[in-house]
């Protein structure tokens, strides 16, 4: 597992990324359904890695708008409890409201934390999940030895990340196209984003020198599919923060250039209905404490 650079300021990351996550969580309430038709998969290896059932106490991290939350929340009723976190307290509400609107309310409680800074007691949770997360945290072996001390002796942590860029055309088609049009670097080597924890067997000796067991690691796919390039440029525009923060300083009409540039990059994927089907591929890693 590489270490983030020596210039880089953890605690300004974190406030840039509250900021950028809430900038979008209004775009991920509308896109929710695109999202999850693909993503409810993830979600669903998630909780079976974790082996969580009816009674168990569930933690997840950086939920966003609510999963793998809800989903581990049908599993624990009548009598478990899922707590969810995140960083952004936009993504909260909006969770917030969809267990309501759910009728999970009464087994679900949402706080907004900071991935690397829980506080709760040792040995709080039988399980604990994280969908996309933890590739965002700057202190990733710090994190984990903490996950860990809050789980139940033999509870699992099941965790999923996205694999290489170029197993990931979702995101990796509208982020090489940005950077190509706007001259961007790559971050340096050990930057948290999106692809950070592609490299399997770093990410298996990451939760194995914290002190997880049994660790397995399993690689999924996820097909999203949008109604044509100019829905998946929509799309990008409207909830990947990180693009919106590489884009921030740029002029209106330097954005306008650029997105066009991903809708035409895009547009090699379309069907002859012009629909657009991306296949990608998802890391999901389990341990025991």
């Amino acid at each position: 597992m590489s270490s983030t650079p020596q210039s880089f300021d953890a605690e300004q990351f974190k406030a840039q990324q509250r900021q950028m996550w809430d900038n979008v969580a209004k775009g991920w309430e509308i896109w929710w359904p695109t999202i999850e038709r693909g993503a409810q998969k993830v979600s669903d290896k998630l909780v079976a890695m974790a082996e969580i059932k009816p009674g168990d106490k569930v933690l997840d991290l950086a939920t966003g708008i609510g999963e793998p939350a809800v989903t581990a929340a049908k599993q624990v009723r009548p009598t478990g409890k899922v707590v969810a976190t995140d960083i952004s307290p936009q993504m909260i509400a909006i969770a917030k409201s969809r267990a309501k609107s759910l009728g999970l309310d009464d087994v679900m409680e949402f706080r907004v934390s900071d991935a690397e800074m829980l506080d709760f007691p040792s040995a709080s949770f039988n399980a604990i999940l994280s969908r996309w997360g933890l590739m965002f945290l700057p202190s990733l072996p710090m994190a984990l030895g903490k996950i860990r001390q809050l789980l139940t002796p033999g509870g699992s942590f099941a965790a999923a990340v996205w694999s290489f860029p170029a197993k990931v055309p979702m995101l990796d088609l509208a982020f090489s196209t940005v950077r190509k049009e706007i001259k961007a670097p790559p971050p340096p080597t050990g930057t948290p984003g999106p692809f950070a924890l592609a490299d399997i067997e770093a990410l298996k000796q990451s939760f194995i020198q914290a002190g997880f067991n049994d660790v397995r690691v399993q690689t999924i796919h996820v097909t999203i599919a949008f109604d044509s390039a100019e829905s998946y440029t929509r799309f990008q525009q409207q909830i990947t923060a990180p693009i919106q923060a590489m884009l921030a300083s740029q002029t209106d009409e330097k954005k306008k250039q650029v997105w066009e540039a991903v809708t035409d990059a895009v547009g090699q994927y379309a069907d002859s209905h012009g629909r657009v089907n991306l296949d990608n591929e998802v890391i999901c890693v389990v341990g025991r404490s």
